[in-house]
């Protein structure tokens, strides 16, 4: 594969996975987050290990392409925005990963045990993080597929 296809294999894919992250977590944060205040509390341990594990299937091969592709974009040459709007994406994935293991992970193991107001709304609050964060990555990788 030439440096081109590969140039735009890595963008298709980037843009893939940024903009599948980008619809994801503004669905989360403006209507699954809030409603899970009214699931019941005697059933709230099953709703929270189930979102847990379906969710995963939907955004972690996204994440995984989308990381992939932001790494790979660094190694390729491509003309100027582009190298910069590279290593930019590549912070931005790097916040939101972090952001994700070190934020929101752990709110969502104390919502498997239980119902915790503080929990929860720790989640909503730093999930602003990841929102605004991917809202910036699908301007990012737009911008570079019109380089």
């Amino acid at each position: 594969m030439n440096e081109t296809t590969q140039l735009d294999v890595a963008l298709i894919v980037q843009a893939v996975g940024t903009l599948g992250m980008f619809g994801a977590i503004w669905l989360v944060q403006l209507a699954h987050y809030p409603l899970q205040i009214h699931v019941d509390r005697d059933q709230f341990i099953d709703y929270q290990q189930a979102h847990m594990h379906r969710i995963t299937y939907v955004v972690g091969p996204l994440m995984l392409a989308e990381a992939a592709a932001a790494a790979w974009l660094l190694f390729l040459p491509m003309p100027e925005p582009g190298v910069l709007l590279a290593w930019i994406g590549m912070g931005l994935v790097l916040l939101l990963w972090g952001s994700t293991l070190v934020l929101q992970v752990p709110c969502h193991w104390k919502l498997e045990r239980g119902w915790d107001e503080p929990a929860y709304r720790r989640l909503v609050a730093t999930n602003w993080v990841r929102t605004v964060g991917w809202t910036a990555r699908g301007v990012v990788a737009c911008w570079m597929l019109l380089l």
